[in-house]
């Protein structure tokens, strides 16, 4: 069955997320609405709706209008199991110690290396992307220089892939992972019983640090936030509030040209730059806190 997408473009946050709920209330009303910065910093932001029949397109023309976004961009779209064609399309990842692979990729494991098993769904995170892998990579070199957190958080964990490098590494470390999105935090559930790490890694939804029991657990030798610049800035006061003295903090879901914008951020909370790696446009931090 065809689907279709309706895609537009304006100029500023707030109308443009007026203009993604007014999608929403369209009829035929749509599957799903994204609305995003086309690239940090820009001012331009993208709306789209998805749909399962043919969207109006004269009402589309009017909200375009009411809105001050250019019109609207209709297609069809191809009748494709996405998330099939992406698991043929990933290959494995090798990021120091540990092999990221889906399970079409089962039989090349290689002996000898920390398996985890992440499949392609809607949560961010196989591992394939330049800021998961950086932080896999920061992670394998705080290991093998024998750093042992007791204590980690995974925030904004996606589909897990961070928090599970870490209690597969850490069998006495205390774990949490917690994501903004229910689906991420069910993703998040599934891929740490693939795993086998039940019982060894907390998933939680929550928006930063805002859970009881991540406030309980508090404070973390280690906190992995692959996220974005925005996030990332607002949350380095909770970050030093939430990092034990001496722990280390590995920030990434930013540009390389965002990354001074973050350091600066996190000095001024309190902590020192102690790595940074570049993959391409991507750029991952590990930070210390004072």
């Amino acid at each position: 069955m065809p689907t279709y997408s309706a895609l537009t473009t304006l100029t500023g946050e707030d109308p443009a997320r007026a203009l993604g709920e007014a999608m929403e209330r369209m009829e035929p009303e749509p599957y799903g609405v994204g609305v995003f910065e086309v690239e940090d910093g820009s001012g331009i932001w993208e709306v789209g709706g998805y749909f399962h029949e043919a969207p109006d397109e004269i009402v589309l023309e009017i909200l375009a209008t009411a809105f001050g976004a250019k019109s609207f961009l209709v297609s069809e779209l191809p009748d494709v199991d996405w998330v099939a064609k992406v698991q043929r399309e990933l290959h494995p990842v090798d990021a120091g110690r540990f092999f990221v692979y889906g399970s079409h990729d089962a039989d090349k494991l290689p002996e000898g290396r920390v398996a985890l098993q992440v499949e392609a769904t809607m949560a961010f995170g196989t591992g394939h992307h330049g800021t998961t892998l950086g932080c896999l990579l920061a992670f394998d070199r705080l290991f093998t220089e024998g750093f042992r957190p007791a204590k980690v958080a995974d925030i904004g964990c996606g589909t897990a892939v961070l928090a599970m490098a870490a209690a597969k590494m850490l069998p006495e470390a205390l774990v949490i992972a917690s994501d903004i999105d229910r689906v991420a935090v069910d993703v998040a559930e599934a891929n740490v019983a693939i795993n086998g790490l039940e019982g060894r890694i907390t998933c939680l939804e929550a928006a930063g640090f805002g859970h009881r029991r991540l406030a309980e657990a508090a404070p973390y030798e280690l906190i992995f936030a692959n996220i974005l610049k925005g996030p990332l800035i607002e949350l380095a006061p909770d970050m030093a509030r939430h990092a034990a003295p001496g722990g280390k903090v590995i920030l990434s879901g930013l540009l390389v040209v965002q990354a001074e914008a973050i350091i600066a951020a996190y000095q001024a909370a309190g902590f020192r730059l102690e790595d940074r790696n570049d993959l391409g446009e991507w750029s991952a931090l590990v930070m210390v806190r004072e």
